[in-house]
């Protein structure tokens, strides 16, 4: 009986599968609320972003206020004026301990700090980097939900092609077995077919293993265990990315990628912070403003007297002449941390061309693999096909037989993976170019059926 039984198989597996099952949407809703490595970069953004409010806070005005009460008791004492005859004076000693409550209000104002201006100017520059810092985490998030998802997808294929192949190498083993036993064959074909048998349910056990691993792989990322999974349907767009011109992908990415864009603003930032360096050797002016008032009285007499109030107007300069050479140590120190931010951001800026390239060229490469991996498909089934009947009549022998369930089987695997890795290679292009979005996850779920 011909049976073509990994394709069989495979559409059997497909069809057992429910209609309502999860897909790429609902994996990327539950990531999108569970994933800890997207709140993470969202908590540091948020985190980051306080450091202008601080920068800020020193330019705008600073007011204190004090408020004092001392005692003082013992001592050599003294003499105060009688209130009652201002021409007598009383010894103090008699009058037990004294006490002095002090008022003071400051208010303070920076009319000239250069490096605090910088330091404003790096604090926006570093919130900057991390905003973009946060997009490039969500558009990675697109990715490794669909990378996650579609792997599962992959291992599913490989668990159907491994037992079908093992179902098919079990026929044929206990095929041998009954040929060998009515005399038709030797004893050498039950050996191989059994040979081949045993190491196919090994390959299923292995199979197995791999899609439980990554089932939980994908459910680490979605904070919730893992159902039954739409597939990928058959008929893909085999078209080419748009637009058709490598440089123009690299022209994109190199404007719209946020990790680039993060390094970007990182080396403003270190600029910033080596402006601020160098403004330790300018002046510093300080407008002020200070309101005092106190009273002073004695425990075991009516003695008491106020200080009339004060109020202070000033304005402060301070010029910075020499501090060890830390000033000096600082700008040197800023400036090295610029060229090192500047160096990192041409390691991402040659590192973002390479992957467009890459990601460009592979989806090209994609479109032929695919349609290359299904004629493949089409002609490993003929050939066993072919094979298993010339086997029946005596022209091909069991070896050819085994040989041709593995092309098969080697045939449906490469063709899957090819499928998926299709579908995800668009998508990193996507990424890399910096233009990832929702709208290229439900494109990609629309695939799916």
């Amino acid at each position: 009986m011909r049976l073509k039984l990994l394709t069989l198989a495979l559409a059997l597996a497909t069809v057992s599968l429910p209609s309502h099952g999860e897909d790429l949407l609902d994996a990327y809703r539950q990531a999108r609320a569970n994933d800890p490595t997207l709140a993470q970069a969202d908590a540091t953004r948020l985190a980051t972003g306080e450091g202008v409010d601080q920068a800020r806070a020193l330019l705008l005005p600073q007011i204190s206020g004090s408020l004092s009460l001392n005692q003082t008791t013992g001592g050599s004492g003294g003499e105060v004026q009688d209130p009652n005859n201002p021409n007598q004076f009383i010894s103090t000693s008699a009058f037990g301990h004294s006490r002095t409550r002090s008022l003071g209000l400051d208010l303070s104002q920076t009319v000239f700090d250069f490096s605090k201006y910088a330091n404003l100017k790096a604090a926006h520059a570093s919130a900057n980097a991390q905003d973009e810092t946060y997009e490039a985490a969500l558009q990675n998030l697109y990715v490794r939900v669909a990378t996650a998802y579609f792997t599962v997808l992959t291992d599913e294929d490989q668990l159907t092609f491994a037992k079908a192949n093992e179902d098919a190498y079990k026929q044929q083993y206990d095929q041998a077995v009954a040929r060998y036993k009515a005399g038709l064959s030797a004893i050498t074909d039950e050996y191989q077919a059994k040979s081949y048998y045993e190491g196919a349910k090994a390959t299923t056990i292995a199979a197995q293993n791999t899609l439980d691993n990554d089932r939980e792989a994908l459910s680490q990322i979605t904070g919730q265990p893992t159902g039954n999974l739409k597939k990928l349907r058959d008929d893909l767009p085999m078209n080419a990315p748009d637009p058709a011109d490598p440089d123009a992908w690299v022209k994109q990415a190199l404007i719209n990628n946020p990790s680039l864009l993060a390094q970007q603003q990182n080396v403003r930032a270190a600029d910033a912070n080596v402006t601020s360096a160098r403004a330790g050797h300018l002046p510093t002016i300080t407008a002020s403003v200070s309101y005092g008032k106190s009273a002073s009285w004695y425990e075991d007499a009516a003695i008491h007297s106020n200080t009339p109030s004060q109020t202070t107007i000033g304005l402060t300069l301070n010029v910075p002449i020499f501090s060890g050479g830390l000033t000096q140590s600082q700008v040197r120190q800023s400036v090295y941390n610029r060229d090192a931010a500047q160096d990192s951001m041409e390691i991402e800026r040659r590192q973002v061309k390479a992957s467009t390239l890459n990601y460009y060229r592979s989806v090209l490469a994609g479109v032929s693999q695919v349609q290359s991996g299904k004629a493949a498909v089409d002609s490993a089934q003929k050939a066993l096909d072919a094979t298993r009947a010339g086997f029946n009549v005596g022209t091909q022998t069991m070896v050819n037989v085994l040989l041709a369930i593995q092309t098969l089987t080697q045939a449906e695997s490469t063709y899957s993976q090819s499928r998926h890795q299709l579908v995800l290679d668009r998508l990193l292009l996507k990424q890399s170019a910096g233009t990832a979005s929702l709208d290229d996850l439900q494109n990609t779920n629309s695939l799916l059926q």
